[in-house]
């Protein structure tokens, strides 16, 4: 009776207290059929946010390098106004601005002529017959409409066109002849071409409006005589028998009413020793069959007529 010991009465809040903190039980999952598909579903889904959080540990991903010395931008560290380099200025400019400014760096530096002239490149027959068309152009433009083309009225009008032609014509053509030019085929080329811009120049009703023309068709001939002279001592004067000058020579002294009259009788006399001193009896009936020794040189029948002597002299 005695071991037996009176324990007080437990409060009512003592059981509320161990109902909610002891643990629940746990209770074994039942298979269903949607249960793996959905396991699979969370790992995929966590398998492809492990590879969004962190897509360089993944072994399939190879980061790739760009090429050495290549940069996706510049960096300008200045970023300030500053003028354009000369390279660049120069790309901007046009033929007649660049002229413009090698002309006022000539005039305020004189020095610099001489190296202009041998750094620029040798003018072309092409390139000074093309800046002689443009003023011929600018000449033909600049005739009032209507009226006569022919009278002092016309004249004045294209006075000054006319002298810029005239005037670039006469450094040119000095250009093209020996001894500054070595090759008579270009001078011959040019000297053509030169010449039909002669003829294209206007004429007019008043002599003396034309003294200007007579004076570039002066000047013209006396170019041709140079280039034929100085032809015929190189080469026995090969280069004249080709490209039938003697032909175009006489077309444009017939053009120009006998005004190159004197460039052709040059160009007679230095082809005169390829007819020989009997090219007029080779004209006649004994010389009709070969012709003149030219032809005879240049068609291979030279000699064909010569009886062969077999035997001592």
């Amino acid at each position: 009776m005695n071991s037996l010991v009176a324990t007080p009465p437990v409060p009512p809040h003592f059981y509320e207290y161990s109902r909610l903190s002891s643990p629940r039980p746990m209770s074994t999952p039942t298979y269903t059929p949607n249960s793996r598909k959905r396991k699979a579903d969370d790992d995929g889904n966590d398998h492809d946010g492990r590879m969004s959080a962190s897509p360089t540990s993944s072994p399939a991903f190879t980061p790739r390098s760009l090429p050495a010395g290549r940069n996706l931008k510049r960096s300008r560290p200045n970023i300030s106004g500053r003028p354009l380099s000369l390279p660049r200025l120069l790309e901007t400019l046009d033929t007649d601005a660049l002229r413009g400014v090698l002309r006022s760096m000539c005039e305020r530096h004189p020095g610099l002529v001489d190296e202009v002239v041998h750094t620029a490149p040798r003018p072309s027959v092409s390139a000074a017959l093309q800046v002689l068309r443009n003023y011929q152009s600018t000449l033909q433009s600049a005739f009032p409409l209507g009226g006569n083309p022919e009278s002092d009225y016309a004249y004045n009008r294209v006075r000054q066109p006319l002298g810029n032609l005239l005037d670039a014509l006469s450094d040119f053509t000095p250009h093209f002849l020996p001894p500054n030019e070595t090759q008579a085929s270009t001078s011959l080329s040019y000297l053509d071409e030169a010449t039909d811009i002669i003829h294209a120049l206007p004429r007019w009703n008043t002599p003396q409006n034309n003294i200007e023309r007579d004076s570039a068709y002066d000047e013209i001939c006396k170019a041709w005589i140079l280039v034929i002279r100085e032809a015929a001592k190189r080469g026995g004067g090969i280069q004249l028998q080709y490209g039938g000058w003697d032909q175009k020579l006489a077309k444009h002294n017939h053009s120009c009413g006998g005004k190159l009259q004197a460039a052709v009788n040059e160009l007679g006399s230095s082809l005169g020793w390829m007819h020989g001193p009997d090219s007029q009896n080779l004209g006649g009936p004994g010389g009709t069959e070969f012709g003149s020794i030219r032809d005879q040189l240049l068609s291979g029948t030279y000699g064909l007529g010569t009886p062969v002597k077999v035997g001592p002299w």
